[in-house]
């Protein structure tokens, strides 16, 4: 396979029909049979991917380029999400514009091109997929936790945090799913995932899925202020899945179809095996 062919399969994955702007091909390659994927790929991963013989480096998180400074135009998506818990669409793009400002503010700074010119000169194909794995993860838990959670409407927060544990990822992880708002016999009340969308949207973002009737949401990671200001509106509750092992769940969805087209690949930087 080339690096073209991989790209159109996560899209083909994630149902997508173009390339989101904080994923993309950095330096193409042909002819791919070993490949090493991890959730942050820089220029030591690179170097023992090298060693070991991959024709491929894929990062899950953007580590240069257009796809690191575009990070935060993939955070549209999440009023999509919104939308579909119920949050009214003109409220979901208001209350997720002020994080946009701040991540694009925060990227505008970094240094974009230092995994980029590793890359090249490794002579090493390299590769990000955010969005497509992220979408993933997303899916895979939110049908996970619906189907575990269908016949009880009483469920509380132990409940699901038991449910995400029948999940290999979550089992392996040595960072488990924690309730980080609420307490775990509080009621879950309606269980939402939120993990695509390039990253978290903040506390008015939380806000807005909790008036819309929400109970508990379900996310990968989320900051002090948050958690803060979601203890102070006191009308929701919040599991951290756990971030590596989160975005295990999508890169795991994504390596077996890999497998399945009979390339191997190489787990690493943070991706948990779930075998």
């Amino acid at each position: 396979m080339n690096t073209k062919e991989i790209m159109d399969l996560a899209l083909e994955l994630a149902g997508l029909t173009e390339v989101p702007e904080d994923s993309g091909i950095i330096v193409e390659g042909e002819n791919i049979k070993k490949l090493a994927i991890g959730v942050d790929m820089e220029l030591a991963e690179m170097m023992l991917a090298k060693e070991l013989g991959a024709d491929l480096v894929i990062t899950h998180h953007p580590k240069g380029g257009n796809p690191a400074l575009n990070l935060h135009k993939v955070m549209k998506a999440q009023i999509d999400r919104m939308v579909l818990a119920g949050v009214p669409i003109n409220k979901a793009q208001k209350v997720l514009a002020e994080k946009v400002g701040q991540v694009e503010r925060a990227l505008h700074v970094s240094n974009y091109d230092r995994a980029i010119s590793a890359a090249k000169l490794l002579k090493m194909p390299f590769m990000g997929v955010h969005t497509p794995t992220d979408i993933l993860a997303e899916n895979k838990v939110q049908t996970h936790l619906d189907n575990a959670l269908k016949d009880n409407p009483k469920a509380k927060l132990d409940d699901v945090i038991k449910a995400l544990e029948e999940l290999p990822e979550y089992q392996k992880t040595l960072a488990k799913p924690v309730i980080r708002v609420g307490g775990k016999d509080d009621y879950a009340g309606k269980v939402f995932v939120t993990m695509a969308g390039g990253t978290g949207g903040g506390a008015s973002v939380a806000k807005a899925y909790f008036d819309a009737g929400v109970g508990t949401l379900v996310c990968m990671h989320i900051p002090e202020d948050v958690i803060k200001a979601v203890k102070e509106q006191n009308i929701g509750n919040v599991i951290v899945a756990g971030h590596m092992a989160s975005d295990s769940v999508g890169i795991n969805e994504f390596i077996a179809a890999l497998e399945a087209k009979g390339l191997e690949v190489i787990r690493m930087s943070g991706v948990i095996d779930p075998k």
